[in-house]
């Protein structure tokens, strides 16, 4: 058994540590990262990527600067105490460039841009406020009483709402596709700015709940879209190609 860490003359080796990760349910997203990163080397070097010498020293250079690194002596002391190798240290440099340029190349501008355009609604955003009410007549008097006075929304909302929302007169803030209940998303999102929905009860009936539109925002390729896009494309890209591999974990 090798032994990781020393504690008086307690060792604690390998399988101890794997054993831990697994208890403390951070053993499966480390294993997956790993595998996530191995898969985008494999195709980088499938595809032909190349990574040239003067990128390596680049890379490596960078690292030894943010650790205060300065001197070759330095880098080699903090190799020792890793027990890391020069060659296995230079792996690790290469592979981190071959998977920062297959994710480059998977999530290019172009990309991003006919993903945007193929799938533009589900960028779609809406501003909404909501009152959530225990039962059926409190809110059905409720939706009586805001579509006589529609402005009065946010007073009645700090008055008389369950959700941790009534403090700022049920405002919930911008919402993107796929975060409501389908059936209700499919409405709020069709409807007019100002126009009041539900009641609509909770699947136990355990509250009742009521929406205010605020403001509706038609999609657009800024950077928090571009953002999200390049992240729904790594992972159907990993995805896939995950699929090609035998992947067993012990």
């Amino acid at each position: 058994m090798t032994a990781i860490v020393r504690i008086d003359d307690e060792n604690i080796g390998t399988e101890e540590f794997v054993r831990i990760l697994k208890l403390t349910g951070r053993f499966e997203g480390l294993v997956d990262e790993i595998v996530r990163d191995r898969v985008a080397v494999h195709a980088a070097k499938k595809q032909g990527i190349p990574v040239s010498p003067e990128e390596i020293q680049e890379r490596a250079d960078q690292y030894r600067r943010v650790l205060g690194l300065h001197r070759a002596a330095d880098m080699n002391r903090y190799l020792d105490a890793l027990g890391v190798s020069l060659d296995e240290f230079e792996e690790f440099i290469i592979d981190g460039l071959y998977q920062e340029k297959m994710m480059q190349h998977v999530c290019s501008d172009r990309a991003v841009e006919e993903f945007f355009q193929l799938n533009s609604p589900r960028f779609d955003s809406i501003e909404v406020s909501h009152i959530v009410l225990e039962n059926e007549g409190q809110a059905k008097e409720m939706m009586s009483l805001l579509a006589d006075d529609p402005d009065s929304f946010g007073e009645l909302a700090r008055e008389h709402s369950m959700a941790d929302t009534r403090e700022q007169g049920g405002y919930i803030g911008t919402v993107l596709r796929g975060s409501l209940k389908t059936e209700i998303e499919a409405k709020v999102f069709n409807a007019n700015v100002g126009d009041l929905l539900g009641p609509f009860a909770a699947s136990d009936r355990s509250f009742f709940e009521i929406f205010l539109v605020n403001a509706k925002n038609p999609a657009r390729l800024d950077g928090d879209t571009a953002a999200e896009i390049r992240r729904l494309l790594r992972d159907a890209w990993l995805a896939a190609r995950a699929q090609e591999h035998v992947i067993e974990v012990r």
